[in-house]
């Protein structure tokens, strides 16, 4: 009995072996060093494809933080972004929710040089992720830990953009559902609006705060500096009239954001809502005094938001070039 049941055992042991290797854990989720044997070097590479950039161009590691955010909101996290208008195809880059955003090219520089190291292995959504991750620490903010094994989608999700991404202007409590349906709580949703600590906004989304009349809840003083920045009611869309999200710390992801907001100098009506709203207020109160505490919480919703139903396994592909599905 004893020899049998040995036997079974064997046996058992030998099927789970010829199975994991037929379904390695890899393949089902996402998980840390992904590319620790097919690409070894592939997240050093993106480091410094990013620093690089950085020092060329220091706006793109603003960009790379808000390709994050309007490629995992929208559906899944999984470079849809990136695709441009053909063959079919509408590219979510071409709708008003994507208005001013910039340096895709520089998404490419990135692809090459991983590459010329691995072809056809890093994803273009990890691409998104990996990038953003180390633009937030070139903006001064945390290091964020986050798993990869991310696939490409094959299309684009144009059409939904619209009812995916927040607007600047919706309610707190439209915004607070949102995030929350992407598994974000309250304090991580206004721990992810810090991320209004860096870059800047178009008067175009800036307007409707200042004419005919000014917000009441804007500080006047403030007021009067947007009105200069922003001095008709219709701004040319082309032209290059803006207002930084923080003009005290403008390029550094920190809790001057709160400050701000707490001193009446939200930017947009949705930055303003957080100090007003009793579920968020208590949150902006202590961000605003602990910078620490902000980054710890921002951290925390990066990874939620960068794991938001990412393609894995066999679903979708991985794409040579970001701006195009294989085969176009």
């Amino acid at each position: 009995m004893a020899a049998a049941t040995k036997l079974l055992t064997s046996v058992f042991i030998l099927y789970l072996s010829f199975a994991f290797q037929l379904f390695p854990s890899g393949n089902s989720e996402l998980q840390s060093s992904f590319y620790g044997e097919s690409c070894p070097r592939a997240e050093e590479i993106i480091k410094e494809e990013v620093i690089k950039l950085y020092n060329e161009h220091g706006n793109t590691a603003v960009s790379w933080l808000r390709n994050l955010f309007h490629d995992c909101v929208v559906k899944s996290c999984d470079a849809s972004l990136l695709l441009e208008t053909a063959n079919g195809i509408k590219s979510e880059k071409d709708t008003s929710r994507s208005f001013g955003m910039r340096n895709f090219k520089y998404v490419a520089t990135i692809k090459r040089a991983l590459e010329s190291h691995c072809p056809s292995t890093v994803s273009c959504a990890d691409i998104v992720a990996l990038s953003a991750r180390d633009g937030i620490v070139m903006l001064g903010g945390p290091r964020v830990e986050l798993k990869t094994g991310r696939r490409d989608s094959k299309q684009s999700y144009a059409l939904d953009v619209e009812s995916s991404i927040p607007n600047h202007n919706d309610s707190i409590s439209a915004v607070l559902s949102r995030f929350g349906s992407m598994g974000l709580d309250t304090e991580s949703t206004v721990a992810l609006l810090g991320a209004h600590s860096v870059g800047r906004v178009h008067c175009v989304n800036l307007v409707g705060r200042l004419y005919p009349t000014v917000d009441p809840t804007l500080d006047p003083e403030y007021a009067g500096y947007l009105k200069a920045r922003c001095p008709t009611p219709d701004p040319d869309p082309k032209s290059v009239l803006y207002s930084r999200n923080d003009r005290e710390t403008p390029m550094i992801l920190d809790n001057m954001y709160y400050k701000n907001v707490l001193e009446h100098k939200g930017l947009l009506s949705v930055d303003q809502q957080l100090a007003s709203d009793p579920r968020t207020a208590p949150f902006v109160e202590r961000m605003a005094a602990d910078n620490g505490y902000f980054h710890q919480q921002f951290a925390r919703a990066v990874v939620v938001l960068s794991e938001n139903n990412p393609l894995i396994g066999e679903e979708g592909e991985v794409r040579r070039d970001c701006r195009y599905v294989n085969g176009n």
